[in-house]
């Protein structure tokens, strides 16, 4: 099979890593997560101006018509350079309810918008008591004339504090965790009765604990159907599964470069221990697994277009492998680096953190262990 990009991919791959090399480095990095937001508004502006923000819209839509992969190559970049900004929330999650079932009137009120830097959106869908069940729902929406009342918590929802638009998986119908009775619904955040509390997450991101009190939207808020939108919330997750595992391989790239460069360097008994052979044994494990995590995104972003049951069942792999290789480059280049790779002024810590954390959001190894196994 030929994995080879096209002449327009390269070019992508070729703007995205400028960017990150550029403007990009890791103390500006570090000062970006201090701020009050925790991302920069001119960057986003200039994801927008560089068409990043269009990339997987249909051109119909105003969008540049792209494709997972293409995708996946702007964020195996994001990943290199541990970028904080809202892409996957926005425009991978979100964006991509709006892409596979808005309707015309929630296209063209929202993606122009969002598509120009100017609208920001965050998923939720986590509770308290939800763990990775994405049916396990406890929010409900009650019919209230043409329209409905939410009400309901939802828990570290990403990006949530400079969110303008939330999207709220609610329960219609039906108990706390069956199939059928998840219903999408798009709410503004400064709707009467939203409330949320706001923190930042241990990889440098920001998240709110959202409270909805009775807040009342139209028939129109509705995403998809009424009490059968658990299909499509899996389909979009999955596709944010591909997203964040592509940001992961870009991790662990920068992770396997920067312990090389460092065992290249540091000199122990006269010679740089990039020489001690147990070292090097160390340093080709974690190429090995940096390689196998590469080829399981490529595969799930391959076939996120196939039937369901395929379709789940590479995501969870990829879920699986990268979890796992994660874990190992990340310790061992915490390791590698000796005392230094606790320190917070050293770059191979923060990159630990946002692995661990990829590997916890849409379920962690073992729930995507189970997951594949039934299928």
């Amino acid at each position: 099979m030929d994995f080879s990009f096209t002449d327009e991919q390269k070019m992508l791959a070729d703007s995205v890593e400028r960017f990150v090399q550029d403007e990009y480095d890791f103390d500006t990095r570090k000062a970006i997560t201090r701020s009050d937001e925790g991302f920069r508004r001119d960057y986003w502006e200039k994801f927008a101006e560089l068409g990043w923000l269009a990339l997987p819209f249909d051109e119909e839509d105003g969008g540049l018509g792209g494709s997972a992969v293409d995708t996946m190559i702007l964020m195996e970049s994001f990943g290199k350079g541990l970028v904080v900004e809202p892409y996957v929330s926005t425009v991978v999650l979100c964006g991509g309810f709006l892409r596979a079932a808005g309707t015309k009137a929630q296209k063209d009120a929202v993606l122009p918008g969002l598509m120009e830097g100017k609208t920001l959106l965050a998923f939720a869908y986590a509770e308290p008591t939800s763990r990775y069940n994405l049916a396990d729902i406890s929010t409900k929406a009650v019919k209230d004339g043409a329209g409905y009342k939410i009400t309901g918590h939802k828990a570290v929802v990403i990006h949530g504090p400079s969110a303008d638009h939330f999207v709220v998986t609610a329960r219609t119908s039906g108990g706390q965790r069956d199939e059928k009775g998840v219903t999408v619904f798009l709410v503004s955040a400064k709707a009467p009765g939203v409330s949320r509390r706001d923190y930042p997450t241990v990889d440098g991101l920001r998240a709110s604990e959202v409270s909805f009190e009775n807040v009342s939207v139209g028939a129109d808020a509705v995403i998809g159907e009424v009490d059968n939108g658990l299909a499509l919330v899996e389909r979009v997750v999955d596709e944010g599964i591909a997203a964040i595992s592509a940001e992961a391989v870009g991790a662990m790239k920068k992770l396997h470069d920067l312990t090389l460069d460092y065992l290249k360097t540091r000199v122990q008994f006269g010679q740089p221990i990039g020489r001690f052979q147990v070292l090097q044994h160390r340093q080709v494990d974690m190429f090995m697994a940096y390689e196998q995590s590469k080829s399981m995104s490529y595969m799930a972003n391959l076939k996120l277009d196939e039937a369901p049951a395929a379709r789940k069942k590479a995501l969870s792999a990829a879920k699986v492998q990268i979890g796992k290789a994660g874990r190992f480059i990340g310790q061992q280049s915490v390791q590698l680096h000796g005392g230094m790779g606790m320190t917070d002024e050293l770059s191979v810590g923060h990159y630990f953190k946002r692995l661990t954390m990829i590997d916890t959001q849409f379920g962690n190894v073992d729930h995507h262990l189970k997951r594949f196994g039934a299928l």
